[in-house]
């Protein structure tokens, strides 16, 4: 008997505290205006490759595709259709501000570099001083290295500069079955 009382005091314990807490009003509107003062956390999507204006600007014509990729890193979007270009995008949405897309199209003739277009791109310290808080702008840090900074590492030996040539890519291939059974 002990325990059924127990059980029922369990059970009567939380609905009599839901109907006291139903019948005052001024919690109801406290309620309100905390469920108003919490707000889901945004994830920040960011997708595809930022290229900066610094980048586009390194590219030269007649470059060959790895030099822009070395410049411009893969690009998001190669088409079996359009083998002549590639195509960078940019995409960044923040919880409370516009999104940022921005578009570059490399265009090739064979394995060389011809032109570039797409939309104007922001040096990498405007970039930096885009993503900053909305709250606090802090200051946006330097960018460049200094002589000094560079001076504390040592040039590339031009052995550590050549890279091997790959190997040539096969011609033809073993058949994907054996004849025996």
């Amino acid at each position: 008997m002990h325990i059924q009382a127990r059980c029922r005091v369990a059970l009567a314990l939380p609905i009599l505290v839901t109907a006291a807490l139903a019948g005052c009003s001024s919690l109801n509107g406290a309620a309100h205006n905390v469920a108003s003062m919490v707000t889901p956390y945004k994830v920040e999507v960011v997708q595809g490759n930022f290229v900066s204006s610094e980048q586009v600007e390194a590219l030269q014509p007649n470059m060959s595709r790895q030099q822009v990729r070395d410049i411009l890193g893969t690009p998001l979007v190669t088409s079996v259709f359009h083998g002549d270009r590639w195509e960078y995008i940019f995409t960044i949405k923040r919880a409370g501000l516009e999104p940022q897309v921005r578009k570059l199209t490399v265009f090739f003739e064979g394995d060389l570099f011809t032109r570039s277009e797409g939309d104007e791109m922001p040096s990498e310290a405007e970039f930096v001083a885009s993503l900053g808080s909305k709250k606090s702008q802090g200051k946006v840090p330097v960018l460049e290295a200094t002589d000094a900074q560079l001076s504390r590492f040592p040039a590339p030996q031009p052995e550590e500069l050549a890279q091997p040539e790959p190997p040539p890519a096969a011609t033809s291939y073993p058949p994907l079955e054996s004849g025996a059974y």
